[in-house]
């Protein structure tokens, strides 16, 4: 299950050197405990709100929704999860450059836990989006430098790694078990804030559990596995800089965006862009024979990939709204909230 950063790793795992504290469990570091359960509350807070998102927006404003026609509101979903795909290049580059992954998770955690309170107190439209954003940027942070530390558990060439990451991938199905039950019943039962607010519990827990047990990771993730040079940082300060610049004057209303709009032109951008790098490698890169056949290969999973989680991300929007309004939801004299739906996958 992903938020469309499962397998995104930073780059620090191409040079795992450091392992972590001697000490196992079940063979394996005792710090892949920690990583298992913030990874299994910060995914318990994503897709409990992610499983209440598309249903908020589309919800009429008399019943404490945004009241939005069903293009506008998946087209903000395809954004936000969008979003989270883009910023993890940042984030990973921030945990391997310049914080270290133990600190960018940290961080990361805890910009996520106040953008969840930011959906929950939102007064308006406008902050509403402002806390997605806030979540995109922490789940950047977290989501690549969480996996780049369990690869960093082991000395290079550990026969255990890939038992680790399996381990590692129980968590982010158990938490994306829990979320949308959580978030989905405390939000037909008390209200959409109170979905929101768990949500930002989940997260909570996950920053604990972080504080907790950083020791037992070791030196994995402690430090910035390449430090960035000084041009590197000042132009990474500028991007941020500018970025913000952007958002407020987006939610100042000094320049309008249409959601479904943009959404087009996201696509039409991000397939440019594929086309024209995948062309260069081939064409331009200079590649020796067998290295253009290996790019071959990696277009072919590129494709495969993209149409995947195409198909995965309806489950958050059109296939949500398919079970909130033609799904027989009645069983023992209860009714099954439609974000309860979401957990399936995540249980198989």
């Amino acid at each position: 299950m992903s938020s469309g950063t499962e397998g995104v790793v930073a780059p620090s795992v191409a040079r795992t050197g450091p392992a972590a504290s001697t000490r196992t469990f079940l063979g394996h570091p005792l710090g892949l405990t920690t990583l298992f359960f913030v990874e299994m509350w910060e995914r318990m807070s994503f897709y409990g709100m992610r499983a209440l998102l598309v249903l908020y927006f589309v919800e009429q404003v008399a019943r404490g929704g945004l009241g939005l026609d069903d293009r506008t509101a998946v087209s903000i979903y395809g954004l936000y999860v969008g979003g989270t795909y883009i910023a993890s290049l940042p984030g990973g580059w921030f945990g391997d450059r310049l914080l270290g992954g133990q600190r960018a998770v940290l961080i990361g955690g805890i910009i996520i836990a106040f953008g969840h309170v930011t959906l929950g107190v939102a007064p308006t439209k406008e902050v509403f989006f402002l806390g997605l954003f806030v979540i995109v940027l922490g789940t950047g942070l977290l989501k690549t430098n969480s996996s780049a530390i369990v690869a960093q558990l082991y000395p290079p060439g550990d026969a255990r790694r890939d038992a680790g990451f399996t381990i590692f991938y129980v968590g982010v199905n158990l938490g994306g078990w829990l979320g949308p039950l959580i978030c989905g019943w405390l939000a037909l039962k008390y209200g959409w804030a109170a979905g929101f607010f768990s949500a930002a519990v989940g997260m909570t827990a996950g920053v604990i559990q972080m504080l907790w047990g950083r020791s037992l990771l070791g030196d994995a993730g402690k430090a910035p596995s390449g430090p960035a040079s000084r041009g590197a940082v000042r132009g990474a300060l500028i991007a941020v800089i500018a970025a913000v610049l952007l958002v407020a004057l987006c939610f100042s209303g000094l320049i309008h965006l249409d959601p479904v709009y943009l959404a087009s032109v996201s696509t039409e951008a991000v397939v440019a862009i594929a086309v024209l790098y995948f062309a260069y490698l081939l064409i331009g890169a200079g590649l020796t024979a067998i290295e253009r056949q290996r790019v071959g290969v990696m277009m072919l999973l590129f494709i495969a990939s993209a149409l995947f989680w195409a198909g995965f991300e309806q489950s958050g929007s059109s296939l949500t709204l398919f079970a909130q309004r033609y799904t027989e939801r009645h069983a023992f004299g209860a009714e099954v909230p439609a974000a309860w739906f979401q957990s399936l996958e995540a249980l198989f």
